[in-house]
Parts: structure tokens; sequence; C-alpha cells
């Protein structure tokens, strides 16, 4: 488990001041890591660290020599147009690189000068994908939305009896995961309507979101070589914010018996940072499963875990419709929740993913599944929030919303605030429905 150090003192302030007002989610104590270029240029991508309203250019810093050891030999990795060989690099070189920035961009720092000509303003760039994504794989680690929903379908038996036993996943597709501001076309299908004998094909009627973290795996393990509890985050670059959209009529007719297909691969969005364990670490929490409850085995438990294997980040959904934007309206928050409330760790997912003899590779992706938490306003999907579609959601201006209509823009953000501590942030996570394609 990553400890404190000198990175995460809260008195810390940068040179950078939009870093210091207290409201960012990119102070100093934060340092996330992102792939950017000029928004309009035919600029080559490459690695990019925020810091208050800028973008750090590593390529520009590694050229300037103001780092040294580990932290330069990381930071010209980090130069190139995907994160995966920096990632590869593990834990101690991460540190590294972490510790360097955190002293070249503190207020007195003598190489203020070189470093600001290393600085791009955050609202004149273009994101991309961070790592080249391999493999994605999505849990289900909220026992809140896994209970709501199966008790949408299952009223009698809502929760299958595996769940509280072994961390449920699926294996999606890495293709068409893209970065905030994606626009996508209403997928379209296969559906079996309400009382239909035969299925019908069109454009999916029940588009949904669900508003999930992004795991970023580091270095990967050999192939028959399980990674265990206590090295598990060892494994672990990063985190990030996820709208795995979900086509629900889709999925309800295809998922039996091998799973969802195409109601979940036509886009998934991400945001475009990747906030470090070693940032977190203040923000962590104990982590156990009810008393009554069924606990973790041996492979799925450790002392780190149990002290301090969960993490206390707010998440948010805010929902924009075409309407709210031309009348000037702000966006309606759809729910407030936090990761704090999951069923299983981050540890836990990368033990079990392994344990059969899994080899995972740097760049690949987990999702921790939807992150409902215990009442019906932590609700993170609108299958839930709307309980099956029998209560829309009221919006301000008159509109309802039981699921995502064209022209509809979902905000998610995420942050991570505590006495003692600097607030930090993962930014915006943006995505928007576009008519099906005829």
């Amino acid at each position: 488990m990553i400890t404190l150090n000198e990175t995460h003192d809260p008195q810390l302030t940068s040179w950078v001041t939009s870093a210091n007002n207290g409201q960012t989610d990119f102070p100093i104590q934060n340092l996330p890591f992102a792939v950017f270029r000029r928004a309009g240029s035919s600029e080559a991508f490459r690695g990019g660290v925020a810091i208050g309203d800028q973008v750090l250019d590593l390529a520009a810093l590694a050229s300037t020599g103001v780092l040294d050891g580990l932290a330069q030999t990381a930071a010209q990795a980090a130069s190139a147009d995907k994160l995966n060989t920096l990632m590869a690099m593990g834990p101690h070189a991460w540190s590294a690189l972490r510790a360097g920035l955190s002293r070249v961009l503190r207020t007195g720092a003598t190489q203020q000068a070189a470093v600001q000509a290393c600085l791009v303003p955050q609202s004149s760039v273009q994101f991309d994908v961070p790592a080249r994504i391999g493999d994605y794989t999505d849990f289900y680690t909220s026992v809140h939305h896994a209970t709501n929903v199966g008790r949408l379908f299952r009223p009698d038996n809502p929760l299958l009896p595996n769940y509280k036993w072994v961390p449920i996943g699926y294996h999606g597709r890495s293709s068409s995961i893209g970065v905030s501001g994606q626009q996508f076309r209403r997928p379209v299908g296969q559906t079996l309507p309400p009382g239909a004998t035969q299925p019908s094909f069109g454009p999916c009627k029940r588009l949904d979101i669900e508003l999930e973290l992004g795991v970023f795996l580091g270095q990967g393990n050999a192939l028959g070589e399980p990674i265990a509890m206590q090295d598990a985050e060892k494994h672990v670059f990063g985190l990030c914010l996820l709208n795995d959209w979900s086509a629900r009529d889709i999925q309800a007719w295809e998922y039996q018996p091998l799973g969802p297909f195409l109601s979940k691969s036509f886009a998934s969005t991400i945001s475009p940072w990747l906030v470090t364990m070693e940032a977190l670490a203040p923000y962590r929490v104990p982590f156990a499963h009810p008393p009554d409850d069924p606990q973790p085995l041996p492979y799925l438990d450790s002392a780190d875990n149990r002290a301090a294997g969960g993490i206390d980040i707010q998440l948010s959904a805010d929902l924009l419709t075409t309407r709210m934007r031309d009348q000037g309206a702000a966006a309606h928050r759809l729910c407030l929740t936090n990761y704090r409330h999951a069923y299983w760790t981050v540890a836990q997912m990368v033990a079990h993913h392994t344990v059969n003899g899994c080899n995972l590779n740097p760049g690949d992706m987990f999702g921790s599944g939807t992150l409902s938490g215990p009442s019906l306003e932590q609700a993170a999907a609108l299958l839930e929030l709307t309980v099956g579609g029998k209560q829309p959601v009221q919006l301000p201006d008159g509109e309802q919303r039981v699921f995502l209509e064209d022209g509809d823009t979902v905000t998610l953000r995420g942050w991570c605030q505590r006495e003692g501590a600097a607030r930090i942030g993962f930014g915006e996570c943006v995505g928007t429905v576009l008519p099906a394609r005829a």
C-alpha cells in the first residue's frame, strides 16, 4: 500500500497560480497523466500532466534537462503518443517522476523559467485515449447496482448466489473506447418488445448510462503467474472516469447465455486524465464485507486491503438535453454516489483476474461496473433511477427522461476531498448521443 510522502503535503503550492484556488481538480498534489496535442494542429500526441488550468508537456520537459535519473527516464517514456511504455516501467518509476514533477512545479522552484515554457493551456488542447488498450474487462463491483437491477428482473431472487463470493466480470470491446467529448450514434440491433413472440430490428429505445471508474494497468504478469493481493496495486497505474453506455433493450434479448455483446460494444467514454494510485493515497478508507456476508476467500484477502482497500471518491452524473442547451440552462444532476460503496476493491479485481494464470499487459483497462450507492439518489444508471422506467426523471424545464434521447449529453465528474488533504479531481467525462444511422 502506498504511504504518504512529500508530494501529498496539503501546504504545497505551485507557481502555476491556477493550481492553488482550492477548487481546481488539478492542484500540485494531483498531477494526473494524459496524452494531448494542440487543438487543430497536426502535432504528434504526447504525454502531459495537469497542473491547474495548464498541461505540462512532458516531451518538452524531457528536452530541458531539469529532471534527472529515473524521473528523466520516465519523462522520456511519457513523451510517446501513448503512455504504455511509462505504464510498463512500474511504480518506482511512476513515483520518481511524480516527485520530480512536484519539485519543479512548487512555489519557489529554481527551474520555473524552463518549466514554464513547457506549459500549454488546457483550453487549447485536444486529448486522445491515453493508452493502447489491448484488452478491456468490465466488472460488476456494486452490490447495490447488482441488487437493484436483479430486483427488476428477479423480484424473488435479485442477487445471484455467486455475487458475494467472486468478483463478476466479462470481457468487453476495447476498439470503441473513446475519450471525453465522444459523440456516438444510437446503436441498432435486435430487441424483443414486451409481449412479442419474435424480435424486431431497429434503433435502441432504452439507451442508458453507467457511471463507472476505469482502472488502467501498469506492469503486467507472465502467463500462468497470478498476482497476489499484496502485490496487486503495484500493477495499477491509475484511475479515470468511465461511462460504459448500455443498450438495455438489446442487452435483455442477447445476454443469455453468454452475456453482453452488441449492447455494450458500440461506445464507452473515458475521461482523459489518469489519476495515479499514489495521488489517491490520502483518500484510502478501510474495506470490509458486512459481517453477515461471506468473507473473501484467502486469495482475495490481505491486511492492507482490509485496512485501506477502499477509496473515497465522490462521483456524479449530469444530463444536458438539447432543449436545455438551446435555452442556455445548466445541466441537471442525475446522481451523486461514492466509490467507497463498492463491494470489491481494485486489488481484488486484479488478483481475481489473474488467479487462473491470465496475463495482463500495460495499458489494459478494467471497468469497475456501475457504482451505485445504497439509496435511489445514488443510483448510477437510468435503469435504476427510473425503477425500470416506472418513475421518469423530472428535469427542471419540464422534460422527463426514462432513457436517453438523441442530442442528450452526459457529463461524469469525480473528486476526492477530506480534512487535512488537498482536494483533487478527475476532470470531466463527456459524451453525446447522436441519432441512429438510417
